[in-house]
């Protein structure tokens, strides 16, 4: 079965940001910088950025797995990402509620979890490393 990888752009704050998505999602996570995989001048990376990840995977399940790596400042200005999606049933609520909490902290709050209109619990934040989330609890009874 295949899986969806989100890869999420950073600008020097990758490591920090995939650790904090283990600590809440839990999981295995494996780096590489690009001073481990030599070149530096042939991708474009000055020696100031060379501890900033090449590649970052967190595997947290055999679907889920979040990856990320660090934008070097020579390959232009945008590093933007779309939404990672948080969801799941009833069951997993107080998991999510738990996750949406870590995730605002320090960020910046677009919509509290509450009641949908639709029926379940959303809620929406950026994190404090700027990526936004969306958290859907299915079936909640809040």
């Amino acid at each position: 079965m295949a899986t969806l990888n989100p890869y999420l752009n950073f600008r020097g704050t990758a490591r920090d940001a995939l650790t904090f998505y283990q600590s809440i999602l839990g999981g295995e996570l494996t780096t590489s910088s690009y001073a481990d995989m030599g070149g530096l001048e042939q991708m474009g990376v000055k020696e100031s950025e060379s501890q900033w990840l090449m590649h970052g995977m967190l595997v947290v399940s055999d679907s889920i797995n979040l990856m990320g790596a660090d934008v070097p400042t020579a390959h232009g200005d945008s590093i933007e990402n779309g939404h990672i999606s948080l969801s799941g049933p009833a069951e997993d609520e107080a998991f999510l509620r738990e996750a949406f909490a870590k995730l605002a902290e320090g960020g910046e709050l677009h919509v509290p979890l509450e009641k949908a209109p639709w029926g379940d619990y959303f809620g929406q934040t950026a994190d404090k490393f700027g990526v936004k989330w969306l958290v859907n609890i299915a079936g909640a009874q809040g």
